[in-house]
Parts: structure tokens; C-alpha cells; sequence
């Protein structure tokens, strides 16, 4: 299927963001300018940037344009719909360690299908309240395969145009599935640590998969959540049997 035009416009933006041609806080061009760039209407330009505001990498200003984002968001795991984005679900994060290969957890392995004791590429943040409390401590874990054809995942780093679209752009792998698995437990000592909580404290853990479009794993992560600050609220119509 081929790529439309705002598609295209807002990839081409999305790689000059992430090769450091717009640094944070840094203006875009305008729309104006896109459009004689790219030979397309003020509408078109639009939606590329309004693609670009929802995967939390840009602002809007008014009367100035967009401008890069100059706080990283990150969300917590789970809850990917295809209709959620950075701009409603991201808050500010920070990354913790150094991201490296280590033998998942039984779980983790599982929902990657990989063989018992092999490595894959961890990544750990902590997702923070708007007040700066600790939300959510967040690990990502990435297939091998992952791990290797997108090597600026092993960066301490921000990637600026999110994980999800390196890993597209380097692989052609994107995902079209995922599944989210909630389950309560107490807090590991680690996770207490990171989250500033005292033990024994009750977490929620949320477990999600994202799958490419064979099905196939791309990553793993696994949110821990204190209690107290976990909730989660769904709308759904009713007939009048229910």
C-alpha cells in the first residue's frame, strides 16, 4: 500500500528530528514551506505535523509554527489503542541505566518466544507525575533481532522519534497487535527502590506484546504501577438486555 503524502512528509521530519538537524525547543519548517517543498496543499502540510504532534515530538505555537519537543514523554506500558498517542497518555520520564542484554525473566521470555536462556535487549525507565512523584518504573525488553538491527536501542538516550517508529524505519516491522495482561503482586525490592515506595507495597503489573504483522513478537514490556496511583476507566455502550 503506498505511503500518502502527509505520511511521507511527516517520516522525512521525523528522520531530520532524529539526526539532529531540529534540536529540542528548535522551530520546524512552516507550513508554507512544506508545501513548496513537497508540491502539496496547506491541508496536507497540516496533517504531517498534526502526525508528528501526536507521537509527542512536536507543539504547536501560535503564529510561530511547530517546534521539537523539548521534555521526552514516554508512556506507561499497555493501553496501546490504535487511537492513543504520546501528546494524551505521555508524561515526562527518565531513563534509568544503561540498556544491555540480559536473559529476561520466565515470563518475558515466554511472551517473546524465546528459548530459555537467551538474552535480549533491556531498556528500564521511570515514568513521573506531573509534580515529579515516580508513576510507573517501565522495562522494555526487545527481541535479539531487534536488539541488532536497530542498534541506536542500546543508546542511553532518548530516541526522539520514539522506539516504535526506529524500529519500523530500521526493520519494516511495525506493530498491528497487542496484548495486555494485569495482574497485582507485592513490590520487588528494585522496584520499591525506583518507585519510592515502602514494602511490602502492592503494585499493579502490567504486561504488554506488541506483534508485527506475521504475529511475531517486537517487544515486551512490563509496567509496575504503585496502587494507589494505578486506575484504569473504560466507556462501552450497553443494550438494554445487559
Amino acid at each position: 500500500m503506498p505511503t500518502l503524502k502527509y505520511e511521507q512528509i511527516a517520516d522525512s521530519l521525523r528522520r531530520r528530528i532524529a539526526d539532529g538537524e531540529f534540536g529540542p525547543g528548535e522551530l520546524l519548517p512552516s507550513s508554507r514551506d512544506l508545501c513548496e517543498q513537497w508540491s502539496v496543499s496547506r491541508a496536507t502540510a497540516i496533517k504531517a505535523m498534526e502526525i508528528l504532534r501526536a507521537d509527542g515530538l512536536v507543539i504547536p505555537h501560535q503564529g510561530r509554527g511547530f517546534t521539537v519537543i523539548e521534555t521526552p514523554l514516554a508512556r506507561p506500558a499497555g493501553a496501546r489503542h490504535a487511537d492513543a498517542d504520546r501528546i494524551t497518555g505521555g508524561r515526562p520520564f527518565r531513563r534509568l541505566g544503561t540498556p544491555e542484554m540480559l536473559t529476561p525473566p520466565s515470563h518475558v521470555a515466554d511472551a517473546l518466544v524465546l528459548p530459555s536462556g537467551r538474552q535480549a535487549l533491556h531498556r528500564a525507565r521511570l515514568v513521573m507525575l506531573d509534580d515529579g512523584v515516580p508513576l510507573s518504573y517501565v522495562s522494555a525488553w526487545f527481541p535479539p533481532e531487534i536488539a541488532v538491527a536497530c542498534p541506536r536501542l542500546a543508546q542511553s538516550g532518548p530516541i526522539a522519534e520514539g522506539t516504535t517508529h526506529y524500529v519500523r524505519r530500521q526493520t519494516g516491522r511495525g506493530p498491528v497487535h497487542g496484548t495486555d495482561v494485569t495482574t497485582v503482586r507485592l513490590a520487588t525490592i528494585n522496584e520499591a527502590g525506583h518507585l519510592g515506595v515502602k514494602r511490602p507495597a502492592a503494585v499493579a503489573v502490567v504486561l504488554h506484546t506488541a506483534y508485527d504483522q506475521r504475529g511475531v513478537p517486537l517487544v515486551c514490556e512490563e509496567g509496575i504501577t504503585p496502587s494507589g496511583l494505578w486506575e484504569r476507566a473504560e466507556n462501552y455502550p450497553m443494550g438494554e438486555g445487559s
